[in-house]
């Protein structure tokens, strides 16, 4: 254990006057707060503590175990300091439970050596501030552990504190000696008045598979949440976390090696949800952008071509399969009633296509330009797979999310729909149009959130024919294909000519590679600007149905439904 080597009071006191300077409004709120029992938390941006206190933000990222405890008391000293310009204020108290949440956001702390990949955590980054990003993958129970207890020596009276080890799963060891100097007494008693408990929670985060090469296998870490820091996230969750790296003695199991597991202890918890698109779009780019449309102003269809050139660009033509993808991901809008009910903003296409039509490139491109996608297979998946599984871990049961819940705000690729089997897909009928999964396993019973878009790609039952209904050529039930938004048939037709264009353009692709990556939206659009475009699309724009276009929807549905068969390249649904 490394020992502060300087006098314990200065590092808090400096740190309070750093909470007095910058950051008043929240002491003012946690003293005016009126529950004295609760734990309240001080967000402090490090690049802020670096810029005011080079030495104390050191001291704090390269140790961390005994800084940090020093800097929470430093939040009471801060309180008592301006406590008396709130005296007479109503339920003003200095609160004793306050802890320093160390935000590493725009600081150096973002590098590569203090801000690795989970799977890239070694030995060296253990004992320092450390910072890992991924998704919640399972959410334990919370649970109330013991802080610290104090023992009185029977000979000297001398009372300490002992406070529990986490690589012993926070057991409290007693002690086997007297600290005081001149007392050599082994017989303690435990005050049972001044006994202090915590909220503590594990959880488990996974790096992102979107950053992986293939064949990699996605690595996980257990992160231990404590006080205010519970009950934040939940499975499917993107964080960003912040906390000291340690490790704790695996489970004690017959015939099973005892290991040191590495564990996060976290000090702050960032929830990326809401910062799922974390797209920057400079006004430079998104004055281009309106200039694009501004010089197809007269010629709508020719700009929107110009776009669906970049997508899928190794796939010639189909331009009818890549409106349909990029009106996709873009999505609708979400409409919520007087009542509550809501009709979902998210669509979902399936591709139905002969072998060779290029459904899989359509699916693994539409996965890059999402910014958050799950890819999966229709016989690598289940039905607990796709949704929640329960597993047990340490004698208690845990929910771990699946491929939709993963993808919740995003893109969930499934292809070889038709090789799933049938009670397994039935289970994402729940989470396409509810976009909720509803879970009960194990004593488990609860709703997860599925916002997630479902493109779907499978291959006819046999040779595909055009006289049958779609769920006869695709062996898919009429439920499910109801939720889909637009089905799009792909047919190889065998047409010499086409073949002909076809093979060109694959040849030629090797020698005139013209996709632009400088920007210059002229030419084809390069994936990073497809992407950004439809980041923008999505947070700009609103669009309201007009009364014209109202009555050919209208119309559309009305023919769709009395016709016999459902093969026009949509798919009716019910409204």
């Amino acid at each position: 254990m490394v020992k502060v080597t300087e006098n314990d009071g200065e590092p808090g006191k400096e740190m309070a006057g750093f909470l007095i300077k910058y950051h008043l409004s929240q002491l003012r709120s946690v003293i005016l707060a009126s529950d004295p029992r609760l734990h309240y938390p001080l967000h402090v941006d490090f690049a802020k503590l670096m810029d005011d206190n080079p030495q104390l933000a050191h001291h704090i990222f390269s140790q961390p175990t005994e800084y940090l405890p020093l800097i929470d008391e430093s939040a009471i000293w801060a309180q008592k300091v301006i406590f008396e310009d709130f005296k007479k204020m109503e339920n003003a108290s200095v609160k004793t439970h306050v802890h320093i949440r160390i935000n590493v956001c725009g600081s150096p702390l973002e590098c590569p050596e203090t801000f690795p990949s989970i799977g890239r955590v070694r030995v060296k980054h253990r004992g320092i501030l450390l910072t890992l990003k991924g998704t919640v993958i399972r959410s334990g129970a919370i649970k109330m552990i013991e802080g610290e207890k104090i023992y009185e020596c029977r000979v000297c009276k001398l009372r300490f504190k002992v406070h529990p080890e986490v690589e012993t799963r926070f057991t409290i060891t007693r002690p086997s000696f007297c600290p005081s100097q001149n007392c050599e007494s082994m017989r303690f008693q435990v005050v049972e008045d001044k006994q202090i408990c915590h909220d503590y929670q594990e959880i488990k985060i996974q790096e992102s598979t979107q950053v992986l090469g293939v064949g990699a296998i996605p690595r996980s870490v257990p992160v231990i949440l404590k006080d205010d820091l519970v009950d934040m996230v939940k499975a499917g969750d993107d964080v960003i976390v912040t906390g000291v790296l340690t490790a704790k003695w695996s489970s004690d199991m017959k015939d099973v090696r005892c290991d040191l597991d590495p564990v996060l202890i976290a000090n702050y918890v960032r929830r990326m949800n809401e910062l799922k698109s974390d797209i920057h779009i400079a006004d430079d780019v998104i004055m281009k952008f309106k200039q694009f449309w501004s010089d197809f102003k007269d010629t709508p269809l020719k700009g929107r071509n110009a776009i669906l050139r970049g997508i899928c660009p190794q796939i010639f033509g189909l331009f009818t399969v890549k409106l349909a993808v990029a009106l996709t991901l873009i999505g609708g809008v979400q409409h919520v009633d007087a009542s509550g009910t809501k009709v979902r903003g998210e669509s979902h296409l399936l591709l139905v296509g002969d072998p060779g039509t290029g459904k899989s490139q359509f699916l693994k491109f539409a996965a890059k330009l999402s910014n958050r996608s799950v890819i999966t297979t229709g016989l690598g998946s289940t039905s607990a797979g796709l949704t929640v599984t329960a597993v047990k871990d340490g004698g208690e049961w845990m929910l771990e999310a699946g491929a939709l819940v993963l993808a919740d705000g995003g893109l969930c690729c499934i292809d070889e729909f038709d090789s799933m089997r049938e009670h397994d897909r039935a289970t994402i009928h729940e989470a396409m149009e509810q976009q909720t999964i509803s879970v009960a396993k194990a004593g488990l019973v609860t709703t997860l959130s599925s916002k997630a878009i479902v493109f779907g790609a499978t291959n006819p039952k046999g040779q595909y024919d055009p006289d049958q209904s779609l769920s006869v050529n695709t062996a898919l039930s009429g439920p499910l294909l109801s939720r889909f938004d637009i089905v799009l048939v792909l047919l190889d037709t065998k047409n010499p000519q086409w073949d002909a264009v076809v093979s060109s353009h694959i040849l030629s692709e090797t020698e005139q590679p013209k996709i632009n990556h400088d920007e210059n939206l002229s030419d084809i659009w390069s994936l990073t600007m497809i992407r950004r475009y439809i980041h923008f699309v999505k947070g700009y724009f609103r669009p309201i149905l007009t009364k014209e276009a109202e009555k050919v929807i209208s119309s559309y549905y009305q023919l769709q439904r009395r016709s016999a068969t459902q093969n026009a390249g949509f798919v009716y649904k019910t409204i």
